[in-house]
């Protein structure tokens, strides 16, 4: 399907069209217009219809979901814009504001503050004024055309979109065949570290991903620790996850090979490459996981 423009409806813009829009742009970087859909437009399979139209047909570029029932589950047209594309259970995944703004333009802020936990009032100052000017400009142009500012910027806002959601698939899919979860020896217990050894490429953030990663492992939830590459140099950092209690790496400060250990104890870097000398490291810094009191 190549989309040779995109129609929206005119007025008050919201994140949801907004973003829709600006994922279609990343794949097809034709001109916006703001306004109603006519029936030709909702047949033309060329023509893209956003949050209009009371029509869900991917296959003829329709994407509206005010047709749908009260009890649908919260999906916008930004969701049915990358269900199209074949992205959104990845985009549910790994974008973590995604089913906020699902629930945000479905259910309103009173139902959203609910299923958040905060109160109403608290949603206002969480606004920020780039999505208030960007939203605003947006509201006031009947058109928006290729080489005007807003348009790079929506196109920008898709395709750092899409290529955020593509990375953090292949930084998994890195992570699951290079990494690998220890069982260390330390002070009569068993630590559980997340181990990522030096593997090209490497990437610009060696421990991006891992977070993430461990919060789909199996054994994810034991893992009190992190060893991966130094970005800085050739040896490795070492790290809390989760800000574990137990380990402080303040322990290990005066070690030749640990060049920096910060003084609240959550993080330190060493020279060393030898995994067995990395564990020791990790093994010196355990101080023991609090126990529950009576």
């Amino acid at each position: 399907m190549n989309f040779t423009r995109i129609v929206t409806h005119p007025g008050g813009a919201h994140m949801d069209e907004f973003l829709a829009c600006a994922v279609l742009l990343a794949r097809h970087p034709v001109t916006i217009e703001r306004r109603e859909p006519t029936p030709e437009d909702l047949e033309n399979h060329a023509t893209a219809v956003v949050d209009v139209g009371h029509e869900h047909h991917a296959a003829k570029g329709n994407f509206d979901h005010h047709q749908f029932p009260k009890d649908h589950p919260p999906v916008c047209s930004l969701s049915l814009v990358l269900q199209h594309l074949d992205v959104y259970e990845d985009a549910r995944k790994f974008c973590d504001w995604l089913e906020t703004t699902e629930r945000f333009d479905t259910r309103g802020p009173v139902e959203t503050a609910r299923w958040l936990g905060v109160e109403r009032a608290t949603l206002p100052k969480l606004h920020s004024p780039v999505d208030v000017t960007l939203l605003r400009r947006f509201a006031k142009s009947a058109v928006v055309s290729p080489g005007e500012p807003l348009w790079e910027i929506m196109r920008w806002i898709g395709e750092d979109l899409l290529h955020y959601v593509a990375e953090v698939r292949a930084r998994l899919g890195f992570l699951a065949q290079h990494g690998k979860i220890l069982a260390i020896p330390a002070g009569g217990e068993t630590v559980s570290i997340f181990f990522l050894p030096r593997v090209e490429p490497l990437g610009t953030e060696p421990s991006s991903g891992i977070d993430r990663f461990l919060k789909t492992h199996p054994q994810g939830g034991d893992v009190a620790g992190l060893i991966y590459p130094d970005r800085r140099g050739a040896g490795y950092g070492l790290s809390r996850h989760k800000d574990h209690p137990g380990l402080d790496f303040t322990q290990i400060q005066s070690e030749p090979d640990v060049h920096f250990a910060h003084v609240r104890g959550f993080v330190a870097k060493t020279s060393a490459t030898d995994p067995v000398r990395l564990a020791a490291l990790v093994s010196a810094s355990w101080i023991g996981a609090p126990r529950d009191s009576d």
